[in-house]
């Protein structure tokens, strides 16, 4: 299974690993990694699992499409590498993906 880790705003790291094909929010949201809400469940439709994709892996994480670069919109602190985590599926290409969060998804 690919690693992922999650380091939060004030440098708390959560390494795990997921089956492929889920996504980095889903796999947030069943370990209950704080930071991130994913209120409309992984629909691409409200920016609650904003995620800055570590400048090393966001080529490997396939540029956002439209509808996820207009909902980036309502992120609080939006950067180059910023993702929804909707929107990132784990594939052994993403194995050792990092992610940081931001201080809050508001």
């Amino acid at each position: 299974m690919p690693k992922l880790s999650f380091i939060q705003h004030d440098g708390v790291r959560y390494d795990v690993e997921v089956p492929e094909g889920t996504s980095v929010m889903k796999a947030a949201l069943e370990r209950n990694i704080p930071g991130i809400d994913g209120d409309c469940g992984g629909a691409c439709a409200c920016a609650t699992c904003h995620v800055f994709v570590d400048p090393a892996w966001y080529p490997k994480a396939m540029a956002p499409n439209a509808r996820e670069i207009d909902m980036l919109g309502f992120a609080a602190t939006v950067q180059e590498n910023s993702r929804l985590a909707c929107q990132i599926r784990m594939s052994a290409q993403l194995d050792g993906l990092v992610v940081r969060l931001p201080e809050n998804q508001h």
